[in-house]
């Protein structure tokens, strides 16, 4: 159902969670060819019931949640110990360190590059190939977390054109002063035709590592945190062209879960199910192997298509021409090739997926955490579904009929008994994909970060992660749900 997890971060984070334990909706459109398994747990994933209540389907200024935010009821809700910052006003592309990059105004403010700042030599790792590029950089401001964090995860929102591409690293500060080198955190196009999007493995200074997507604290029981970070972006094109990247969004989260093992259930506050399509990822079994050995490991594609369509996100015939016409749901297959991580060998880079989001017009993506099952509440009131990450056993997550070492699910909805509506795509067809899930069971396989794996092992769980894809220009309601939840 999903892949074995990668020796990149998920196998480092499950020691040091053993150590710490032992020790102390517009219409949208593919603006171009984009694009699982996830790499903190990893890859699995179909048009869901009646709404119960009125469905919003489908920008942003900077924001820190600490605690406070309003419930779908509109009451207060637990602490949360999440930083999420994001650049997207024309402001604060200003109030960066620009070399060669343009800040751009308009109806979606951005950056693009403008005048080369130099040339360098590429080779890709993963084809051999070398080749030569312009590049130009932006440098973030310095932001200081309100949450000293032990992770921090980037996520980005561009347009890459034919012979273009990005790079997107992070430099942290420690809480004695000091700072970590620049940690590249991707390496990124929508296509595949110029190089191959792929993280970068083996990034330390022997205090903080990262893992795929994330980085990490090494020790947090040491009591070592990142207390800010700034973020800087290049871009890339051909030597001779005018042809640019387009971002629009960048932004990091931060955050310092506490360990946990289980979570106390919230208290029910919504009866609502959102219209999202259904995939099946199993369907897609021994499709297309060199994305992560077919179907059965798409899981964060599959969940990524289904709310890109919930959008009104589709798939030109063009860009579905490369796929098996005999191959059923081939907007899958798409996403399984356009969110690949040629390093991780996956398609469950969250960052990849929610950037392969935004490459559908007018709709943008992020990857954060939440804090509890109210905070989906607030989204789904709003119109706004949510991918979610999570890892158990069998025995843990009733009506599932399956354990995973990583899984992403989309949550559309929930019961007037309070249970989670998932479109999961680890279902054995399009029809089957509507599951309802208990909603304490679910609660904690999502929000905890260690869990005891088949052999008893202490291992990693995602502490909340979620993907969430919502419009360009969110109606004020979604604006204020999503400002609920740390998102703006």
């Amino acid at each position: 159902m999903s892949r074995a997890e990668q020796p990149s971060r998920r196998i480092v984070l499950a020691v040091a969670v053993a150590a710490a334990v032992t020790g102390g909706t517009g219409s949208a459109r593919a603006a171009e060819p984009a694009a699982s398994t996830e790499p903190g747990a990893s890859g699995a994933s179909g048009a869901s019931g009646a709404s119960a209540g009125s469905v919003v389907p489908g920008a942003a200024d900077a924001t820190a949640v600490t605690a406070a935010g309003a419930s779908a009821a509109g009451g207060p809700r637990a602490a949360h110990p999440v930083d999420y910052r994001s650049w997207t006003t024309y402001p604060e592309w200003r109030s960066g360190a620009a070399k060669g990059v343009r800040p751009v105004a308009g109806d979606r403010p951005g950056v693009v590059l403008a005048s080369p700042a130099g040339r360098t030599d590429y080779t890709d790792p993963h084809t051999g190939t070398t080749a030569t590029w312009e590049y130009a950089t932006w440098t973030g401001p310095v932001h200081r977390l309100a949450v000293p964090a032990t992770e921090v995860i980037a996520s980005w929102n561009a347009r890459t054109p034919d012979g273009t591409w990005l790079q997107v690293e992070v430099q942290g500060t420690y809480s004695d002063g000091a700072d970590t080198p620049w940690y590249v955190m991707g390496r990124w196009a929508s296509g595949d035709q110029d190089i191959r999007r792929t993280s970068v493995d083996g990034q330390s200074d022997g205090r903080s590592s990262v893992w795929t997507d994330t980085l990490a604290i090494d020790d947090a029981s040491t009591g070592l945190r990142l207390a800010a970070y700034r973020l800087r972006l290049t871009l890339y094109r051909r030597p001779g062209t005018k042809v640019t990247p387009t971002v629009w969004r960048l932004g990091a989260m931060g955050s310092d879960v506490p360990d946990r093992f289980t979570v106390p259930a919230s208290t029910p506050g919504l009866a609502q199910e959102l219209t999202v399509p259904r995939y099946s990822q199993e369907i897609h079994k021994g499709q297309y192997p060199q994305y992560d050995n077919g179907g059965e490991a798409w899981c964060s594609p599959t969940s990524s298509q289904m709310i890109v369509e919930y959008w009104g996100g589709r798939l030109t015939p063009a860009q579905l021409a490369w796929v098996d016409p005999s191959f059923a749901d081939p907007q899958v297959c798409h996403a399984a090739r356009y969110t690949y991580d040629h390093q991780y060998q996956g398609c469950g880079n969250w960052p990849f997926n929610a950037a392969y989001a935004a490459t559908f017009k007018d709709l943008q993506g992020v990857v954060t955490r939440l804090g509890s099952l109210t905070d989906l509440e607030t989204l789904i009131a709003a119109g706004i579904p949510a991918i979610t990450s999570q890892s158990f056993l069998k025995t843990e997550l009733t009506g599932a009929g399956y354990g995973t070492s990583g899984h992403l699910m989309t949550v559309i909805g929930f019961t007037a008994e309070g249970d989670v509506i998932a479109n999961d795509p680890a279902s054995p067809s399009d029809e089957a994909v509507r599951r309802v899930y208990r909603r304490a069971e679910f609660e904690t396989i999502w929000l905890r970060t260690k869990r005891h794996n088949a052999a008893g092992t202490v291992v990693s769980g995602s502490g909340g992660v979620c993907y969430l894809y919502f419009p360009a220009r969110p109606t004020p309601r979604q604006r204020k749900a999503l400002a609920a939840v740390g998102v703006r």
